[in-house]
This record gives C-alpha cells, sequence and structure tokens, in this order.
C-alpha cells in the first residue's frame, strides 16, 4: 500500500491509478490524515457485490438436506437453544 498527499496525488494521478491497478490500494492524506482510498475496478467490485443471504447461504450448504436436527430445546429459564448432543447409537 502506498500513501500520497493530496498534492502528490493530484501530480500522479495516471501513475497511482496504474499501481491501484497492480500493486493495490493506494491511500490519499490531506495534512497527513487519511483521507481517500484508490482502489482498482476489480477491488470495488468485490467489495460492493452484492452478498448472499443467510438463506441462500444455508441452502447452497453442503448439509442442506442431510439429517441435521437442529431442533430447539429450551433452557431452565425457558430460552430456545440449540442441542447439538447425538445420542449414541
Amino acid at each position: 500500500m502506498n500513501t500520497v498527499s493530496t498534492l502528490e496525488a493530484t501530480d500522479k494521478l495516471s501513475e497511482l491509478i496504474a499501481a491501484a491497478g497492480a500493486g493495490g490500494p493506494q491511500i490519499i492524506t490531506n495534512n497527513g490524515m487519511g483521507t481517500a482510498v484508490l482502489i482498482s475496478y476489480d477491488d470495488y467490485r468485490r467489495l460492493t457485490a452484492r452478498k448472499k443471504s443467510l438463506v441462500e447461504f444455508l441452502l447452497e450448504s453442503p448439509l442442506s438436506g442431510s439429517d441435521l436436527d437442529l431442533t430447539r430445546a429450551k433452557d431452565e429459564a425457558g430460552r430456545a437453544t440449540l442441542n447439538f448432543d447425538e445420542e449414541a447409537e
């Protein structure tokens, strides 16, 4: 990661764009404080891509359709808990 001031970024924008594409994020500072980050378009797309919902994740899980028992049990206070104890067969 490279760090440059806004003044340097103005002078070297083409170089910063190339570096972001090849070498990772480029941090731009103003008065010594981080102000902006220049990243590649691929990194931007990856970071802003729609994330799967929990339901989609679970449906695509290798455990989907298995006989895994996740029924809820209740503790002494009546709160729902998951029981992962397996009975010996």
